[in-house]
C-alpha cells in the first residue's frame, strides 16, 4: 500500500503552540532541529539522517494524545525520540513531518519501597533512575551498558540489554506497567504494580521492543531489586579467542556459577581501546580478554566463587587472572570494556559498521570465526566484544584506508547479508538490542519468513491505520 504524508503548514504548527505551548515548539529553525535528525547510528552514516518538519517537546501524555489526534486528521507523521542515543536509526523522522521529543517528561514519579517498584516519565535518563534507586538500597537490574545517556523510555521501546543481562535480564523482565499512546491518541495504561497479571493480552510486553511503532511510551513502572551487598570484578587474559570463548559455557555448566556478567573482547578490541584510551596493554600476549563480574550479599561466598572461575580460567588456558574487590579496582577493570564503542567510532570515523548480533551460547565462537573470514574478504577489520554469557556480540566493523567511499558503499551490504545469514544459520538473528528501525529492516526477511512478517504488519495496521507512528521503521508498505 503507499502512503503518502501531508506537510506541516503553519496553521498546524500553530496548533502545536496551542497544545504543548510556543516554547517547547521548534519551527523554521534548521540549526535547532539539526540534532533531531540522527541517531548514534545516523551519526556514523549521513545517509540515515533526515531533518523534522517540527519539533514539539512534549511534556504530558495529554499533550501526546491531542498531538496524535491532530496528525492522524491532517495525515502528518510523527516520531517519537528518547535521548537519540539508539543505534539503528529509531529516532530519526524519515519522512520528516512532527518530532515529539520526551526530554521534558523526565520526572521520577515515585520509588516505592513497599512494593519494590519505580514510576518514572519516559524522559528519565536511565542513570539517575539508578542513583536513586540506590541511595535506597535498591536498584534497577534491567539497565543497559549506555544508562549514562539513554533515557528509561528508549530502553523500553527497544527491550534494551546489557552485560548484567545473564543474571537479571534485560530491560523487558523489569517492566510491568506502561501509559502508552496509541496512535490514534488513546491513552491507555497497561500492566501495574503487579509481579502476575494474565488479565486479557499481555500488551506491555508488546510495547517492549516496538521501537515506537505501536504507540508512545510516556510513563513506565519498574520492578527494583535489593542492592546487593557485595561485587567482585575479575579479568581472564587468554591468548586466543578461542580459548577464551571455550570456557564460558563450561564455567556456567560445570561450575554452577551464574555471574551477573561475563563480557568479552578480541584482541583488536583490546588493542584499539588501550591506544584510545593511552593505556598500556593489560597483558602484551594477550588475544583476547573475559571480564567476569559478580554479586551477593554474602562478600566471603562472592569472593569465593570469582576465585573459583579465575582458577578454572588459569586451568583452562587463561595467562593471567586479575580479581579486583574495592570500587577503584573494579571500575579499572572495567573501564576498558565500557571505552570500546567510542574507540572503535574514533578508530572507524571514515567508515564504521556498529552490529550486535545474537545467536545461542553454543554459535559464539564460530560466529567469531566468520566475522574473521569476513573482515579479510570485504576490507575491513572487525573489532569484536559483547555479552559473552548470553551470545549477544558487538561488532564494530573499520573499513580499511585504501577503501574509498564508493567501494565501502558496495562492500559495506555484501557484508552484512553474510554476516546475518550466518547468524541465521547458527539459530541467531540480527540484533538483539539495537534494533531494526530502518538500518536494518532490508534484512529482515534473511532471519524471518514472509508470514512472520505479515502478522507484525497486520497488528501495526490495527493499531495504526494511517501508518502515522514512527514510519518506515522495522519493514515498510509498499
Amino acid at each position: 500500500m503507499n502512503v503518502r504524508y501531508n506537510p506541516v503548514a503553519a496553521s498546524i504548527v500553530d496548533r502545536l503552540r496551542e497544545i504543548a505551548g510556543a516554547s517547547a515548539v521548534i519551527f523554521g529553525d534548521a540549526e535547532k532541529m539539526k540534532m533531531y535528525s540522527y541517531d548514534e547510528a545516523a551519526r556514523a552514516d549521513q545517509e540515515l539522517r533526515h531533518p523534522p518538519d517540527v519539533v514539539v517537546k512534549v511534556q504530558s501524555a495529554r499533550e501526546v494524545s491531542q498531538i496524535l489526534k491532530l496528525a492522524n486528521e491532517a495525515k502528518i507523521p510523527v516520531t517519537p525520540r528518547g535521548a537519540g542515543s539508539g543505534l539503528s536509526g529509531g529516532a530519526v523522522p524519515l519522512y520528516g513531518g512532527i518530532l515529539l521529543s520526551m526530554e521534558r517528561m523526565n520526572r521520577i514519579l515515585e520509588i516505592d519501597k513497599e512494593n519494590l517498584m519505580a514510576v518514572v516519565e519516559a524522559g528519565v535518563v536511565t542513570n539517575e533512575l539508578h542513583l536513586k534507586a540506590q541511595r535506597e538500597g535498591l536498584f534497577f537490574a534491567g539497565y543497559p551498558m549506555s544508562f549514562e545517556t539513554c533515557f528509561i523510555g528508549g530502553n523500553v521501546a527497544h527491550n534494551a540489554g546489557g552485560g548484567r543481562a545473564i543474571k537479571y535480564g534485560v530491560t523487558g523482565h523489569h517492566v510491568l506497567g506502561l501509559e502508552v499512546v496509541l496512535p490514534t491518541g488513546e491513552i491507555v495504561n497497561y500492566g501495574g504494580k503487579r509481579v502476575k497479571d494474565v488479565t486479557g493480552y499481555n500488551m506491555v510486553q508488546l510495547m517492549l521492543g516496538a521501537e515506537g511503532t505501536l504507540g508512545v511510551i510516556t510513563k513506565v513502572i519498574v520492578k527494583l531489586l535489593p542492592l546487593p551487598a557485595a561485587r567482585a570484578v575479575m579479568l581472564a587474559l587468554f591468548e586466543d579467542t578461542p580459548a577464551a570463548l571455550a570456557v564460558v559455557p563450561r564455567i556456567l555448566g560445570e561450575l554452577r556459577i551464574i555471574p551477573a556478567a561475563i563480557e568479552f573482547m578480541d584482541k583488536m578490541s583490546i588493542e584499539t581501546t588501550c591506544r584510545y584510551l593511552g593505556v598500556r596493554k593489560p597483558h602484551e600476549s594477550a588475544g583476547a580478554l573475559l571480564l567476569f563480574e559478580l554479586d551477593g550479599d554474602d562478600r566471603a561466598l562472592v569472593r569465593d566463587r570469582c576465585l573459583q572461575i579465575g582458577d578454572y580460567c588459569l586451568a583452562n588456558g587463561a595467562l593471567d587472572a586479575l580479581i579486583a574487590e574495592t570500587p577503584r579496582e573494579q571500575e579499572e577493570l572495567w573501564r576498558i570494556r565500557i571505552a570500546c564503542p567510542e574507540a572503535a567510532k574514533a578508530a572507524g570515523a571514515e567508515g564504521l559498521l556498529i552490529e550486535d548480533i545474537v545467536v545461542p551460547l553454543a554459535g559464539v565462537a564460530k560466529l567469531v570465526e566468520t566475522v574473521r573470514e569476513l573482515g579479510v574478504k570485504y576490507s575491513l577489520t572487525p573489532l569484536v566484544m559483547g555479552h559473552a554469557g548470553d551470545g549477544n556480540i558487538h561488532i564494530n566493523a573499520v573499513k580499511h584506508p585504501h577503501v574509498g567511499k564508493a567501494e565501502w558503499k558496495e562492500l559495506a551490504p555484501r557484508f552484512l547479508t553474510e554476516l546475518y545469514t550466518c547468524a541465521a544459520a547458527l539459530g541467531g538473528t540480527i540484533s538483539g538490542e539495537h534494533g531494526i528501525a530502518h538500518k536494518r529492516k532490508r534484512y529482515l526477511k534473511l532471519v524471518m519468513g514472509e508470514d512472520e512478517i505479515n502478522s507484525m504488519k497486520r497488528i501495526k495496521l490495527a493499531l495504526d491505520p494511517n501508518l502515522i507512528l514512527n514510519p518506515g521503521k522495522k519493514f515498510d508498505f509498499d
